[in-house]
């Protein structure tokens, strides 16, 4: 591959390439390339005359990031379920009512609605790093002050625990997009954010499995309160650990842009910037609020499925208490797979609408064949159609991430998703009351026919989506391999935020990616 006069070393470019000379950033391609090389290409921003030339480049520890995050989302996560799933033992050690103990879960929901904006607001103007430490932080704090309250009369204090977790997790859940664009390359970003997700839905898997082997249901309460420190103890430690390696090792950003979106976004002026505009304009985008709405009637229906789940199969299968949880691991498990399936093949084929909709249309075929089989009297097949459903419906949660940043472009990421996260509370905290009221009064079958409804009703929403993000018209061009004037996409969008996506690049534009530490 030629290059010119022009040399790269190390990630920098030599000080004899002219930069405004445009015919020396023009590369060109051999028939024996191979597909790694066809990927290559520098991008240069020439900004009112002056010799600067950024390189988009990829780093190594864009992998550490994103699995240090998916570590610290998973030890929050974990907190979110730990207590309902024993319900009965915490109720019987606290001397609480079993409403009280699933306050202990709803409360992640109820913190998240009214703090989502100001999170939001604090991700956009301080960016990654600042809200990493305050996540972990918080998740520190919580476990800390759990294991203070391992007496029976200290429940105020375990819930002013899981109170600060889960004000932790408005600081986590609107961030795998916003990593994901940061540090990774658009054929990466659907997998990274993947990753991002997989970490929460872990945690709340282990969650199922994990408290009831630490905290047995013995009738002795020193014993029981022994058993239930070791969990908090665990749970601090690990807690712990990853707030330090956030302090030591988490970066804002890497020191040169991994896309050409990224690139432009870092010449951007902060004070160009309004959080205020930016979400006026994402209630102005029809598309992206009728992605609000269907992804908070998905993901509600989930909540509601999960919170619900123990007394939906308690009732048709007396004393399988234990199963009830293995069912609900495998929702969680087939759900990750999914995840991570759905995230690839995003990265391969870019077909944001269709892969959505097919996604949201198995998931009510799913939650329908799950609500007819419930009560068959063969656990097997409920294990195999609750592990469709959660295949379906927890695969759909980096699609709708993802998508909402395709529609929204280029409004930052963190905003777009903390707005459907928002909508997944409500819809969570609705369709949990309302089923559960239904299911005492007609039984499960009525309240799980009532989500096909509205699983259906979304599926129907989601058709008219445009598939196209709305990017720079100078980024839609079909040859993207000529130096890009900074000046020129101000003047397109003085508002570009971060983004990494879809369109930065065409296949007839090769990139040079430098994978370096």
């Amino acid at each position: 591959m030629s290059r010119g006069k022009s040399s790269l070393v190390d990630g920098e470019i030599n000080d004899n390439e002219n930069v405004s000379d445009l015919e020396k950033n023009k590369m060109s391609l051999s028939a024996g390339d191979s597909e790694e090389m066809r990927l290559e290409n520098n991008i240069q921003l020439n900004r009112n005359g002056d010799d600067t030339t950024k390189t988009i480049q990829l780093y190594k520890r864009r992998w550490f990031i994103v699995l240090l995050f998916s570590s610290y989302s998973l030890c929050n996560s974990f907190q979110w379920i730990q207590y309902g799933i024993i319900n009965n033992i915490f109720m019987r050690f606290y001397g609480v009512e079993s409403f009280t103990i699933d306050w202990m879960s709803m409360i992640y929901m109820l913190t998240y609605i009214p703090f989502i904006f100001p999170v939001t607001w604090l991700l956009d103007k301080k960016g990654l790093r600042i809200i990493a430490l305050v996540a972990t932080a918080m998740n520190c704090a919580g476990t800390w002050i759990k294991v203070t309250s391992v007496r029976p009369d200290l429940f105020a204090v375990t819930m002013l625990g899981q109170f600060c977790c889960s004000l932790a997790q408005v600081f986590i859940l609107g961030m795998p997009s916003k990593i994901a664009s940061v540090w990774f390359g658009s054929e990466e970003v659907s997998t990274a954010c993947s990753i991002g997700v997989f970490g929460n839905q872990l945690g709340i898997a282990i969650g199922f499995l994990v408290p009831p082997i630490l905290v047995p249901n013995v009738e002795d309460m020193d014993q029981l309160a022994y058993h239930i420190s070791i969990m908090f103890y665990i749970t601090a430690g690990v807690a712990t650990l990853l707030f330090l390696l956030v302090v030591i090792v988490f970066q804002e950003r890497p020191e040169l842009p991994p896309t050409q979106a990224q690139a432009t976004a870092r010449c951007i002026p902060p004070e160009q910037y309004s959080y205020t505009a930016s979400i006026l304009r994402l209630l102005r985008n029809k598309p992206f609020l009728l992605l609000i709405l269907t992804y908070g009637l998905n993901v509600g229906c989930f909540y509601a499925v999960g919170t619900l789940l123990n007394r939906m199969i308690i009732e048709h299968y007396p004393g399988e208490e234990l199963n009830a949880g293995r069912i609900g691991l495998t929702i969680v498990i087939a759900g990750m797979v999914g995840s991570l399936i759905c995230g690839i093949w995003l990265d391969r084929t870019k077909t944001y609408k269709q892969t959505t909709l097919a996604v949201y249309l198995m998931s009510f075929v799913g939650m329908l064949v799950y609500a007819f089989t419930l009560s068959l009297g063969h656990l097997w097949v409920v294990f195999l159609t609750a592990g469709a459903l959660g295949f379906f419906m927890t695969g759909y949660l980096p699609l709708g991430f993802e998508f909402g940043v395709e529609l929204t472009y280029p409004e930052c990421e963190g905003t777009s998703s903390g707005l459907l996260n928002c909508s997944a509370q409500v819809f969570g905290i609705i369709f949990t009351i309302c089923q559960g009221k239904i299911i005492d009064n007609y039984g499960t079958l009525a309240g799980n026919i009532f989500l096909c409804v509205f699983l259906f009703i979304g599926s129907v929403l989601t058709g008219p989506f445009r598939s196209r993000g709305r990017e720079p018209p100078c980024l839609r061009s079909p040859r993207r391999n000529k130096v890009l004037e900074t000046d020129d996409l101000l003047d397109t969008h003085t508002h570009t935020h971060t983004h990494t996506h879809t369109h930065s690049k065409s296949p007839a534009s090769p990139t040079l990616w430098n994978v370096k530490f």
